[in-house]
């Protein structure tokens, strides 16, 4: 494999660099052979999934693949990611074959991530997980996983080297996005040393990184503000919880009350976590089957990618989540009760 972005103080381990050799390897043949290639991150793709999606995507495609980029429903992408290259071209899940060459899955903890393409993992010829979160238990044919790894477009960099193709500012402009967005702008502790050195990779084919930036983070319809008023207003620090925690609440139908689609609620985790009085932030969104969709940010002291399996969900040690068939105080109790476990 050519150019991985390594630095002596974080290689790629060997069973990483063969993982990425093989799939590198696997897709290089689909490629060349005009295979058809079915690619998908999870339901509601963030910045991540999608700018992984997206990039490997146009990766093969200029390999010579007969590519397809979907993701689970609902089709319907937020603005704040719509603008990404590439993203007109996606296709709803119902588009796609259901037994293609090679299906890859890409920033999918776990299968039931992937809704109804979840099907394609083995119907497939091929499959291949590519993933960085730490829950990931270990699916697909072939597995490209790194829990160490700050964001699954490193992983995707990684393969797009293998396949030989070059970083241009279409490619980097979707592979900047997860990492900025998955580092928190850099801020998060599984930045790394290597993590820059790709960053400054993608910035030398001229990206606007400002840009980028602003629309991931500092665009939003002023209907937010109003949200974000009565939603922290309703904030609760209970710091006798584990190692303190603050939590609020908030739903998709009062997300429209402020003329606001649903997954504008997904920002506002990151708004409470700044409590310096709670090691973790907890974010219950309602869904309009009744369920609660619960994320969680942990300042480090907190493992909440535990507390998130032991619900039934999962994620990274330090942003984890999971789905709640209770009701409110039902599903903050049973956090509770996970966050006060020894």
């Amino acid at each position: 494999m050519s150019a991985r972005i390594t630095t002596p103080r974080d290689p790629l381990s060997g069973d990483l660099a063969d993982a990425l050799r093989a799939a590198s390897g696997v897709l290089a043949e689909a490629a060349d052979a005009r295979a058809t290639v079915v690619l998908s991150g999870h339901v509601q793709p963030d910045a991540d999934a999608l700018g992984s999606t997206l990039a490997l995507a146009e990766g093969l495609r200029r390999r010579g693949a007969r590519v397809l980029a979907t993701f689970p429903g609902p089709f319907t992408l937020p603005a704040s990611l719509g603008w990404l290259p590439g993203a007109d071209g996606l296709v709803p899940s119902d588009s796609v074959p259901s037994s293609p060459d090679v299906f890859v899955s890409l920033d999918a903890a776990s299968p039931g991530r992937l809704g109804e393409l979840a099907p394609l993992l083995e119907r497939a010829a091929t499959s291949i997980v590519v993933d960085h979160h730490a829950s990931n238990p270990g699916f697909g044919r072939l597995r490209v996983v790194d829990p160490a790894a700050p964001a699954t477009v490193t992983l995707v960099a990684n393969l797009l080297d293998g396949l030989g193709v070059t970083l241009d500012s279409s490619l980097a402009t979707c592979l900047y996005a997860g990492l900025a967005a998955d580092t928190g702008s850099f801020r998060f502790g599984n930045t790394r040393p290597d993590t820059h050195e790709l960053a400054a990779r993608l910035l030398s084919t001229g990206i606007d990184h400002a840009a980028i930036s602003r629309r991931l983070f500092d665009t939003a319809p002023f209907g937010w503000l109003g949200l974000l008023s009565v939603v922290t207003g309703r904030a609760t620090l209970e710091p006798e919880v584990g190692d303190g925690l603050v939590w609020t609440w908030s739903s998709t139908a009062e997300a429209g009350e402020h003329g606001l689609a649903g997954e504008q609620l997904e920002a506002l985790v990151d708004v409470i976590r700044s409590a310096e009085e709670a090691d973790v932030a907890c974010v219950l969104k309602g869904q309009p089957d009744g369920s609660w969709t619960v994320s969680m940010r942990s300042r480090g002291a907190t493992d909440v990618a535990r507390i998130a399996m032991a619900l039934g969900g999962g994620g990274h040690r330090a942003a984890a989540g999971y789905t709640s068939h209770l009701d409110r105080e039902g599903t903050i109790a049973a956090l509770r009760d996970q966050l006060r476990a020894p």
